[in-house]
């Protein structure tokens, strides 16, 4: 049946007026003279000042869907069905039509905003560009609409950020642009891809109340892609679940998550991190402590570069953390997190006394830290920019075996084939490149890499913010079994607080380079003290009381 799988609810017939309108819609790439199945038999629609949700994980179709509906997927793609824009087919519809709909009746918002403004650009002259080609807004008039725009979407003092480049904002202010990019020409539909998924939890529900602001104030309808329930359950009216290129089942939110009746929406409604970690022995070691440790950045002006004063990245943390035990470090972007870790494991100067093991090795160089660093590794947000493009799985996992000189008394292939087994990789793939692996299975080379050295102590940036909540699963099992197993001591850094509470012992929440509060995780998320902390587990659990 269009639109429905064999267990789940069918699509309904669009009305008379919907604002977008996919009936049977079949998308497929050439593919080593193959066509290669994406969307398969796709319906649904969008009503007037309605928002309606594409939830699924990576792969499941959802881009690929929204992208065809203005055809911005490229020559390979053969696109067969019906996608009708207020009664208009865009299927088959001239270059011209095309052009007059895009980013002004139909505008996106897309994932990574970083991405998709220009470095180059101003803000003020990113924005004209569209104000000019589809309005005819130039000069005085266009900077008065741009102004207008950027205080729209709460970009404070907006006309003194026109000269701003893209790497001068904050990831919220950046994803604010983005928006008042889409609204800039009055869109009739919406397509919002993954808006809010690198953001932290606060500048998240920052982000949905002003798309749901905008929404009622604009009269816009929109289509939302997610793969966080959560969040769409937030701002939907309808859901339509796809996987595989086919839309499961779909319906009214409520429905949806009160009575799903496929499968794989259960699947998909069940996949949180759940429970607690470990207890950690009362006798276990202190791997890794610090007191009172400052990293302060100088700012220099004048001709002479004087030092006027100092950014005040991480000022004063103290901390420690046990063999078998996980800190979990929260708090907002630009808050110190990373900074913090980074200095621990001496990859940038700071002040203050580091004890690995008890030995303290904030004045180690050369040849102690490069020992030191087979004992402290790391694992990175984002696996796709921290691999190698150009190195097979087997060279990326084995590289720290040659710099420490491991390879030498030991089978290389077969360390990383062990390896791969213990982080749930098939060892027959490891003669691969990066790009051929899923986002879950990259994170998993990233882990295997850092714990084929056997490291005492691994920091993790953000290991699961840009996976689906299905994998953030999987890859929590596989971190809790890993440590289990070797008694390692982690640092884990993230903005997403439930899979803070299933992994952490101990927590530190930090706000503009100070520890606001720290504690057993228990006594942090049921008691917190600071009013920081409180407004952190309100915006990460909004039906907390």
């Amino acid at each position: 049946m269009p639109g429905g799988g064999p267990q789940g609810r069918a699509a309904p017939a669009p009305p008379s007026d919907a604002v977008l309108a996919v009936r049977d819609l079949n998308i497929g790439f050439a593919q080593e003279g193959q066509i290669v199945a994406a969307v398969k038999g796709v319906s649904f629609h969008i009503g007037r000042g309605e928002t309606v949700a594409l939830v699924g994980e990576s792969g499941s179709g959802k881009s690929v869907t929204a992208l065809s509906t203005v055809r911005l997927l490229g020559d390979s793609a053969q696109v067969e069905g019906s996608v009708k824009y207020a009664g208009r087919e865009m299927v088959g519809a001239a270059d011209r039509v095309l052009r007059d709909i895009r980013g002004n009746d139909i505008s996106f918002i897309f994932q990574e905003p970083m991405t998709s403004l220009n470095p180059l650009h101003t803000l003020e002259k990113q924005l004209s560009e569209s104000l000019a080609l589809h309005q005819g807004l130039t000069g005085a008039k266009a900077r008065t609409r741009i102004v207008e725009l950027l205080d729209r979407v709460g970009i404070r003092d907006p006309e003194s950020r026109l000269a701003d480049y893209p790497h001068q904002l904050s990831g919220g202010q950046r994803q604010r642009v983005m928006i008042a990019m889409a609204l800039a020409n009055g869109p009739e539909l919406l397509i919002a891809d993954e808006p809010t998924t690198a953001l932290d939890v606060t500048i998240q529900a920052q982000i949905l109340d002003l798309l749901a602001q905008l929404k009622e104030a604009e009269g816009l309808s929109m289509l939302f892609i997610s793969h966080d329930l959560r969040i769409v359950r937030r701002i939907a009216d309808r859901v339509c679940v796809m996987k595989d290129g086919d839309i499961v089942e779909q319906g009214p939110v409520e429905a949806i998550f009160s009575d799903p009746q496929h499968d794989y929406t259960k699947k998909l409604l069940a996949a949180e991190p759940t429970g607690l970690a470990d207890p950690v022995p009362e006798d276990a070691e202190t791997m890794v402590r610090t007191d009172d440790l400052k990293v302060w950045f100088p700012v220099q002006r004048g001709l002479l570069r004087r030092t006027v004063g100092h950014i005040k990245a991480v000022n004063g943390a103290t901390m420690s953390v046990r063999a078998g035990e996980t800190l979990g470090i929260v708090g907002e972007s630009g808050s110190g997190k990373t900074t913090l870790a980074l200095a621990i494991m001496r990859l940038i100067a700071s002040d203050g006394p580091i004890l690995f093991m008890g030995q303290d090795i904030s004045a180690w160089g050369g040849k102690q830290l490069r020992r030191l660093r087979r004992d402290m590794q790391i694992v990175f947000q984002d696996p796709y920019g921290s691999l190698s493009p150009r190195m097979t799985v087997e060279q990326i996992i084995a590289e720290g075996l040659g710099v420490h000189g491991i390879d030498k008394t030991a089978d290389r292939r077969k360390l990383v084939a062990d390896i791969m087994e213990e982080v749930g990789l098939r060892p027959q793939t490891m003669h691969r490149y990066p790009h051929e692996f899923s986002g879950g299975q990259r994170q998993r080379i990233a882990i295997a890499r850092a714990m084929i050295l056997r490291p005492k102590v691994v920091v993790l940036d953000e290991p699961t913010s840009a996976l689906d909540m299905t994998v953030q699963v999987q890859i929590v099992q596989l971190l809790r079994g890993l440590q289990r197993k070797y008694g390692l001591a982690f640092l884990f850094i993230s903005h997403d607080l439930r899979v803070v509470r299933a992994m952490s012992h101990q927590i530190m929440v930090m706000r503009a380079g100070e520890v606001v509060e720290q504690g057993p995780a228990r006594r942090i998320f049921e008691e917190p003290e600071s009013e920081y902390t409180r407004t952190l587990l309100k915006a990460a659990f909004p039906d907390r009381a």
